[in-house]
């Protein structure tokens, strides 16, 4: 009515007339009505940009009023400290802190720095920021404070857990005859809430009854909150039912604080009451409750509160639809996920982030980095969360180049010492293998925690630089910090896959001493360790000392007593896991099927297959096919897994091809070996083994001239044979061998002994088997010692070198010969030692002339 009478008037682009009403609008909400007046002033004083600018702060359109702000300085408008004063705001409010200090020096620059009311504004921009001491030289340097410069600095200091400060400068407001309100104890009760300071936070309670604030909203939410977390539940309850409860905040609070203490029913339970005192809730009561359906796993009532948000129209609040798509995307459900960012009407970079991240937590890589490209091309900037995803979508399929790209472009964007984006390119540089720049993007981080450490052990063992990882790990100990779960679990698994059961016993101790091996992961990663290192009795003990076991400890357990001979107790541990109620997976069947082609369980193992798509609804994987085919290979029949492969619904990949010639070289049988050596070098031209396997049919079946013909492929071709080696750990010393090897310090000594054995050997029937690969003539020409393979030097070094009572373990990285197997049997009778062989296949367990494998490998 008054704007109608305005233009009636002919004053609608008069200044003193229409300043008032942009100010009138822009308070009362009507941002576009202020912004449309303020666009028809023919001339615009600075009353007109000060009603201009403040009104976008006020209205959360902060990125508009830096954007006049920097139109009104091109037109050369003088500014005023009303001016600066909400454009400092407005910096701090979006976290743009290097333009806040841009518009700092201009404060300095036009003689504004000693006006209160701007010096406020600039204590608070600092002190969001983190730099407190900026903060503080300018509240010094100011000649008169009022509450708002002390509630700023309190509230900064508070924030960034300096707590006794905040009190100290409490006490000195107090003595300046200034008296704290609201805002000024609200400060002071978070800092305590967040290091848990119960007695001085009950303290400021009992002030702020005797100031008659405590029944304010602001005070009574931040008492809930201080009782939620320094406190029990029934005091925080007690305080919550002292309260009018008209305040939204409180329930929210509450629903926060039933979710970090886990209980669910009463959280869902307080979310209805809330319901029933006709409380509205609001877009942060939403996530407080969907955050907890999401950690306790219970899509069930999410999906109920998802209906609720439907209804109260909150499926377009893109903060509520963030935490929606986090919890479909962690449940797995990501086609719903995506249709909720899809249906959004405002394309929010915090809800694209969350479906990123959902596509990364659930292993799909590529599309999280698809829809990454998508936000880009779609104009939406991307945060410090986004980039971190992002870049853990590259870790995970090692995508080194395009996480490159990522990192330049996070870098352009100013997020160069951000600590999530650091944290991610450790991780990508560990898990691809690139060490120095790994370490750099380590070294870059200035405030290093678990995460940033975790990055560089578990990327490292990830990417098969274990002692790498192990090296790590002890450069954290001397740095006095201690490691979480995360940390011992990637320990072990290094420990694991380098077979070094002596460091990986001292890391269990360890976790003993932290508590950390009654955890379920820590388990399963120690089952795992000592299977991996041939210890399956201590495997078992782990396994059967656990309180509580998940599908992963059973899988680990059951392809472990498989990989170490004991197929039997796989199969029978299999059938114990069912009757508990666990459901098999893919990983139980390939240690299921494992154990059957171990022990020569064709039938069962058939079986077994096909009860994966019938009985489990599990849809068989190359690797499924692979262990079917090394069963039917192992037990010489041959033509049906040629048949068996080629009746396979998917296309076979090389492990299966490569099964089946190394059957083939096995069995002596070239026309299949022929067959399938074919596929696999179409498949695999550059994989050595693949030439390997099909040379050694040709020379078993003494085809010389098809063996040379492979063998001139290979150089052709620039592939290189990989020589068997065999290690073995001695006094804390990794040792190496290759065949016929010379190098080692001790070398006169083992062959010595090697010969004397041998002599002994010879006594109880041992006959060395020269079924060579080789020619009568090439045979005669070749140097004797090149008989003598890796790992029999490796064990007669052990023999000499490790005291009687202790195991001689040997890992070796091909498939053990027929000669080696029989020679090792028989020194283990004659020595009377135990003697743990892993080569690329199994681990074989010898003990009095027997091997686990009961010869069949």
């Amino acid at each position: 009515m008054v704007q109608a009478k305005i233009i009636q008037c002919g004053f609608s682009t008069d200044q003193i007339v229409c300043n008032p009403l942009i100010d009138l609008y822009a308070k009362n909400g009507y941002v576009n009505a202020a912004q449309s007046i303020f666009g028809e002033l023919c001339s615009l004083d600075n009353v007109s940009w000060v009603a201009m600018i403040s009104g976008f702060c006020q209205n959360g359109r902060e990125v508009e009023a830096l954007q006049l702000f920097y139109e009104m300085r091109e037109l050369g408008v003088f500014p005023t400290p009303y001016i600066f004063s909400s454009v400092l705001s407005a910096c701090a409010k979006v976290e743009f802190y290097e333009e806040g200090e841009q518009v700092h020096a201009l404060v300095f620059k036009y003689g504004f720095s000693s006006e209160t009311f701007v010096c406020n504004a600039l204590v608070t921009l600092h002190s969001r920021c983190g730099n407190l001491i900026s903060a503080e030289r300018i509240f010094n340097g100011m000649n008169s404070h009022d509450r708002v410069t002390y509630n700023s600095l309190i509230s900064g200091l508070a924030q960034h857990g300096y707590s006794n400060k905040a009190f100290e400068l409490f006490d000195k407001m107090q003595l300046s005859g200034l008296k704290p309100d609201c805002v000024t104890v609200a400060s002071l009760l978070s800092a305590c809430a967040s290091v848990e300071a119960l007695h001085k936070g009950m303290q400021l309670h009992s002030y702020a009854i005797k100031t008659g604030i405590s029944s304010d909203i602001i005070i009574e939410g931040s008492l809930l909150d201080l009782y939620s977390k320094c406190s029990d539940v029934e005091t925080a309850l007690e305080f919550f039912n002292t309260t009018k409860k008209e305040n939204v905040v409180l329930w929210n609070v509450m629903l926060v604080a039933y979710g970090q203490w886990g209980d669910l029913s009463k959280s869902f339970e307080i979310f209805c009451k809330m319901q029933a005192a006709g409380m509205r809730p609001n877009q942060y009561t939403y996530p407080c409750i969907l955050r907890t359906c999401t950690s306790s796993g219970a899509l069930d009532l999410g999906e109920q509160v998802h209906t609720h948000i439907v209804k109260t129209g909150f499926d377009q609040n893109v903060y509520v639809c963030s935490i929606l798509i986090d919890m479909y995307a962690k449940h797995r459900r990501l086609e719903t996920a995506r249709d909720i960012l899809e249906r959004l009407a405002v394309e929010d970079v915090v809800s694209w982030t969350a479906m990123i991240a959902g596509y990364v937590q659930q292993e799909l890589c590529a599309e999280a980095l698809r829809l990454f490209e998508d936000m880009r091309i779609r104009g939406i900037r991307s945060d410090n969360i986004g980039f971190s995803s992002a870049l853990s979508a590259c870790a995970g399929i090692q995508a080194l180049n395009q996480g490159r790209q990522l990192q330049a472009q996070s870098y352009v964007s100013g997020y160069s010492t951000d600590l999530s984006v650091g944290n991610s390119l450790i991780s990508l540089y560990a898990k691809c293998g690139r060490i120095e720049e790994a370490y750099l993007a380590f070294e870059m981080i200035q405030t290093k925690g678990q995460i940033s450490w975790n990055g560089l052990i578990s990327g490292f063992a990830q990417s098969g630089n274990h002692e790498e990882a192990m090296l790590v790990f002890s450069w954290m100990n001397h740095q006095g910090l201690d490691g979480n779960l995360f940390t011992f679990c990637s320990v072990v698994s290094a420990s694991a896959n380098m077979a070094d059961i002596k460091q990986g016993k001292q890391i269990h101790a360890k976790m003993i001493k932290t508590g950390y091996d009654s955890e379920i992961e820590a388990g399963n990663a120690l089952i795992s360790l000592y299977a991996k290192c041939g210890s399956i009795n201590d495997a078992k003990i782990e396994f059967l000392e656990m309180h509580e076991r998940n599908k992963v400890s059973w899988n680990a357990m059951i392809t472990g007593l498989s990989q170490n001979g004991c197929g039997p107790e796989a199969l029978e541990l299999f059938e114990e896991m069912q009757q508990q109620g666990m459901t098999p997976n893919h990983v139980t069947f390939v240690g299921v099927l494992s154990a059957c082609s171990h022990v020569g369980l064709v039938s069962k193992g058939l079986r077994f297959l096909k009860s994966m798509s019938e009985e489990h609804g599990i849809a068989p994987k190359p690797e499924h096919y692979a262990c079917v085919v090394d069963i039917l290979g192992r037990a010489g029949k041959l033509e049906l897994a040629k048949e068996f492969i080629e009746e396979m619904p998917i296309l076979p990949d090389a492990m299966v091809w490569r099964t089946l010639l190394s059957a083939c070289a096995v069995h002596k049988n070239m026309e299949i070996g022929e067959y399938a050596g074919q596929h696999l070098l179409e498949l695999e031209p550059l994989d050595s083994a693949s030439y390997v396997l099909l040379s050694n049919i040709y020379a078993v079946t003494k085809k010389w001239e098809c063996r040379d013909q492979v063998r001139m492929m290979m150089k052709e071709r620039g592939v290189k044979k990989e020589p068997g080696q065999s290690w073995i750990e001695v006094k804390n010393v990794v040792h190496a061998f290759f065949v016929g090897d010379h190098l080692h310090p001790l070398s006169g000594k083992i062959y010595d002994f090697l010969e004397e054995l041998n002599e002994r050997l010879s006594e109880i029937g041992y006959i060395q088997d020269r079924n060579s690969l080789l020619t009568d003539i090439e045979q005669e020409r070749k140097d004797p010692t090149a008989y003598i393979h890796s790992e029999k030097l490796a064990i007669t070094f052990g023999l000499i070198s490790l005291s009687p009572v202790l195991p001689v373990r040997v890992i070796k990285n091909l498939r053990i010969c027929n000669d080696c197997h029989n020679w090792i049997k028989l020194v283990s009778k004659l020595s009377e030692r135990t003697l743990v062989v892993r080569d690329a296949y199994r681990f074989h367990h010898f003990e009095g002339g027997r091997c686990s494998c009961a010869d069949y490998w």
